[in-house]
């Protein structure tokens, strides 16, 4: 190559992941697949010194092997420092915690990858992120839709949502996560897709719970259809837009979760049908299930906007209150007569 052609060859961007989980580590190749340098932290520096030496990170991706341009690190310094953007991947209700320690996030983008409502709270994940990280709200994008990272990790195409506060930030964002395989498109909604994100988890464990208890396609079909009702109700009473609803994150985001084995949600749903409790249904399924801690959440934001979420209460009766999934499910059917 030519020294003219060196000095105009862009500048990769140097984007930080927080949290290394099985999203995390994948959305890391990603970035890195789009042309970026990535530092992915790990809480754990046995996870990071993994990243950093053998690019494998064998405790949740066992088969993966990372791009050379994410390194690892178990410093929070070290990730933030000279970063272009923050990509955060930590469990929902464990954010606020992590991020309080910390000094405030480094005044760039930040790209929230995680999916959930704070339980205590209600807030949204970009909220928590802004109290508890010291981030700029108008700098705080979210990316949803069929995200299912098992099939991401292996480069399948998949297409999802960025949504920023305005425009010019959606686009910036958008372009650092395009990889050949993973097509990101653009939403000024950041509280329609966050709350897609959210609850379509809930929605996935009671469409789970159907299957395990030998119930058909018609009935799963039903649960997602109302879910989806469900869902844009209180996105829309929160200020979101009822379009988001249809789109990635929104209908696509729920048909991948509520339909794929690959989801630990439809997979606790499952284990549950099948008459296991909740511990021994999160124990089968090994990894966080988001929807079990968000379900409260959203039950008591919905209970406070006065939006009538059935298929949401009928889980959090399951997953705090003990009740016999069976039982709910019959209930839920034999609701009275009323216009759809």
């Amino acid at each position: 190559m030519s020294a003219h052609a060196q000095e105009h060859r862009p500048v990769p961007p140097r984007l930080a992941v927080l949290g290394a989980g099985s999203w995390g580590t994948t959305f890391a190749q990603v970035l890195a697949d789009a042309g970026a340098e990535v530092t992915l932290w790990a809480r754990r520096e046995e996870v990071a010194r993994e990243i950093r030496e053998e690019h494998r990170n064998r405790a949740y991706l066992p088969e993966l092997v990372l791009p050379d341009a994410v390194h690892g690190t178990s410093r929070p310094e070290e990730a933030l420092d000279g970063a272009d953007a923050v990509v955060v991947a930590f469990p929902a209700q464990s954010l606020r915690s992590t991020l309080a320690p910390w000094p405030d996030l480094p005044a760039v983008p930040v790209l929230s990858l995680t999916k959930g409502i704070e339980r205590g709270t209600d807030a949204r994940i970009s909220e928590v992120i802004a109290a508890a990280g010291g981030a700029d709200p108008a700098l705080i994008g979210v990316l949803s839709g069929p995200n299912l990272s098992a099939e991401i990790a292996a480069r399948r195409p998949c297409a999802s949502v960025v949504a920023a506060p305005d425009q010019e930030l959606a686009d910036r964002l958008a372009r650092w996560c395009t990889a050949p395989y993973l097509r990101a498109y653009t939403s000024t909604d950041v509280v329609g897709v966050e709350i897609a994100g959210a609850v379509k988890n809930v929605i996935a464990i009671a469409v789970g719970a159907a299957s395990g208890l030998g119930h058909g396609h018609n009935t799963t079909a039903s649960l997602i259809t109302r879910g989806l009702a469900e869902i844009t109700r209180l996105g829309v009473a929160l200020g979101g837009r009822r379009e988001t609803f249809a789109g990635l994150a929104g209908m696509g985001d729920l048909v991948a979760t509520c339909a794929s084995p690959l989801s630990r949600n439809h997979r606790l749903g499952l284990a549950l049908g099948r008459g296991l409790d909740v511990e021994a249904a999160a124990a089968e399924v090994g990894q966080t299930a988001e929807g079990v801690a968000t379900a409260r959440a959203v039950a008591d934001l919905a209970a406070r906007l006065d939006v009538d979420m059935p298929i949401t209460r009928a889980v959090v009766s399951v997953v705090d209150h003990g009740a016999r999934i069976d039982e709910v499910t019959t209930a839920l059917l034999s609701r009275s007569v009323r216009s759809e």
